[in-house]
């Protein structure tokens, strides 16, 4: 049974924790401007909110006694003036700031997208697509209480706590001070809280993004699942992935549930009761109005429920943070482009690509190539022949740029390649992979997808060049015809000359072929092989082949094994010379 992998990608980078501070300036302090009319607008939105309070003393002391009815008029106009601008305000405030947080978020998904492609491809190799997903829709979704109501509410909940203090200070000190312990207590118990809660957010986002990945990889892989019968192991697998996740949420829900208690406990409860003793004592004694205790006990409801709903916030800012961590670690990593080492730019390149003393290794002191030498000149192909696992594709990436060589030279038209910027040298490459991807939409977007600005005609002359008209022309869309998934609705044969024809159209000066012609059928290879030629023409090629028939005419074969070049000329030379070439020709010939 397969198990879930470690998807937090960023185990071997120094942890980032983004501090309040931090995303002041990074998130907040941009937008000072539109945050200014969020703290005005619960400003204005609090100041009414305490009207409420200091009428009801007004109308039980003062207009009630001396049943003045203008007065009684004039304090319900006050009364609804200031309940109508708390709506204004409220819905002002969602419009304006829930709306930003929105754009914000959508920005920052854009920008991590745009990082997560620009890393280079040993990052892909080691993490999951899904996990990808949830790192880029997932993680920068907390940031909405950065920018949005929850910073503002917190923000406005201090103002409102501080203002009432005031206000129930005035009214009776003693009873203000009784009300303070329980809130210290509390202030001490939800920064405990917050403290704990911030790890098991940011392992969330880590469990998550596993489960996520482990789903569309499965999802990915449902006609290997069904095809072996493993429903039942892939779905306890599953199982297993969402359980770790739930409990990850019941440790936060205990904190927050911890918060909950102690609010309702020391604030509702103690709090209350104590009021409730104390103010009756002293409206018993004389020294407090029937008025004051109202206006007491709703100023204190005004100090309370911002408390309350701090904590809430609270909770929010950390998960917030907790997401912010991540993407920031993400942010963090090291562009496979760097614009400071590789200035090259290449223009109208020739293609003469020259291996020297070229080694690499994927792991520490476990090298696949040992002090590879050869040269590719321009318009020629090179042929990389051997058993699997020899170093073939190693090369092949090499030649990408895809990997970076540990030791040795690797130079196009006497360029360094390793200072040549990436871009500049990807302009003219063409690759087409064994299992080559299809995008999920027509056949024609698929063609177009290195030159969408392409004419009519040059699609044209790469869908015949590729012999892709020969099974289009029995559909009814035609090129127009939707392909599925990666290209599920079509064959093998049919998805590699897509992929060969979008290689033809992006005519390029360097080509990587793959097993391009592996998932072929005898009558489509045939018809592949003189498209490729005519590809090949003129350009550096490099073919990856374990069908030897198909490299008869290339320029240079290097027979690779153990990392090593073990022999190296044509087809005719390494055939007479009757060595590793022959043995794996004559063996194949015979099957």
């Amino acid at each position: 049974m397969r198990e879930f992998q470690n998807t937090d990608t960023t185990k071997d980078n120094k942890k980032s924790k983004v501090t309040i501070l931090q995303a002041f300036k990074t998130i907040i302090w941009p937008r000072r401007g539109l945050v200014f009319i969020g703290l005005v607008l619960i400003f204005f939105n609090r100041v009414a909110g305490l009207v409420l309070p200091w009428k009801s003393k007004t109308l039980l002391d003062d207009v009630v006694p001396s049943k003045n009815m203008a007065e009684l008029y004039e304090l319900l106009i006050v009364v609804g003036v200031a309940i109508l601008i708390q709506a204004t305000t409220s819905f002002l405030l969602t419009r304006v700031l829930s709306v930003q947080a929105q754009f914000l978020i959508s920005e920052l998904r854009a920008q991590v997208q745009k990082k997560v492609l620009s890393l280079p491809i040993s990052f892909f190799d080691n993490t999951k697509s899904g996990a990808l997903v949830s790192r880029i829709m997932s993680d920068v979704e907390g940031v909405r209480n950065l920018i949005g109501t929850g910073l503002v509410q917190l923000v406005g909940g201090i103002f409102t706590a501080i203002v009432s203090v005031f206000l129930l200070i005035e009214i009776n000190g003693w009873m203000t001070l009784f009300v303070l312990i329980p809130i210290t207590l509390f202030g001490i118990v939800a920064l405990k809280a917050f403290k704990y809660i911030r790890p098991i957010f940011r392992k969330r986002g880590v469990i998550n993004a596993e489960v996520k990945g482990r789903l569309t990889e499965t999802l990915a892989g449902v006609r290997v699942i069904k095809g072996f019968g493993a429903e039942e192991q892939e779905s306890k697998v599953f199982e297993e992935g969402v359980d770790r996740l739930f409990q990850n949420v019941k440790k936060s829900l205990t904190a927050t549930a911890l918060m909950t208690s102690s609010s309702t406990f020391l604030l509702a409860g103690i709090a209350s009761t104590g009021i409730m003793g104390i103010g009756g004592y002293y409206m018993m004694e004389g020294t407090m109005t029937a008025g004051q205790f109202l206006s007491f006990t709703m100023y204190l409801a005004f100090m309370i429920a911002p408390i309350v709903q701090m904590s809430n916030i609270g909770s929010q800012l950390t998960e917030a943070l907790a997401g912010l961590d991540r993407t920031e670690e993400l942010m963090n990593m090291d562009p496979e482009e760097d614009p400071e080492n590789r200035t090259v730019q290449l223009e109208n390149i020739t293609g003469d690509i020259i291996f020297d003393n070229v080694s690499f290794s994927y792991e520490e002191g476990k090298e696949v190539l040992h002090n590879i030498s050869f040269r590719a000149p321009s318009g020629t192909v090179t042929a990389l022949v051997g058993s699997s696992g020899s170093g073939k594709s190693t090369i092949a990436g090499l030649s990408a740029t895809f990997l970076n060589p540990k030791s040795g030279l690797i130079t196009i038209d006497s360029h360094d390649i390793s200072k040549v910027n990436l871009g500049s040298y990807r302009r003219n490459l063409g690759v087409v992979l064994q299992d080559e991807f299809l995008f999920e939409g027509t056949i024609r977007a698929n063609i177009l997808f290195p030159r969408p600005d392409a004419s009519e005609e040059q699609l044209q002359q790469a869908v015949k060049a590729a012999y892709v008209n020969e099974f289009t022309d029995r559909f009814d869309d035609g090129l127009d015809t939707l392909i599925g998934e990666r290209g599920v609705k079509l064959s093998g044969g049919q998805r590699q000359r897509i992929a060969i024809a979008r290689a033809i159209l992006a005519d390029p000066k360097i080509i990587i072929l793959d097993e391009a012609t592996s998932n072929l059928d005898t009558e489509s290879e045939a018809l592949i092989q003189k498209s490729l030629g005519e590809l090949m023409k003129g350009r550096t090629t490099f073919v990856i082949a374990h069908r030897l028939s198909t490299i008869k005419k290339a320029d240079q074969i290097l027979v690779i094994e153990s990392g090593n070049i073990a022999e190296r000329g044509t087809h005719e030379e390494l055939i007479a010379a009757e060595g590793r070439y022959f043995d794996l020709y004559t063996y194949q010939a015979r099957i």
